[in-house]
């Protein structure tokens, strides 16, 4: 899920990075859904990539968590 704002009101919601199909600027950010859906928003093309990056990076854990015996135990 990543972080993002509408154009012109600014106001935050949170998408599931999932669902993006592809991002354009035209100039205006436009994010399309796998569902053809279009939403306007003010990051930029680059910042909505480095944020699904980011989620993308969050899914995958490093080997050495995954090695390390849990807390406590």
């Amino acid at each position: 899920m990543i972080t993002l704002h509408r154009f012109g009101s600014g106001k935050e919601f949170i998408l599931n990075a999932d669902l993006i199909k592809f991002v354009e600027e035209l100039p205006d950010t436009v994010v399309t859904l796998q569902t053809n859906e279009k939403i306007l928003v003010q990051e930029k093309s680059r910042e909505v990539v480095r944020k699904v990056i980011d989620y993308a990076r969050t899914l995958r854990l490093p080997s050495d968590i995954l090695t390390q015996p849990p807390a406590g135990g």
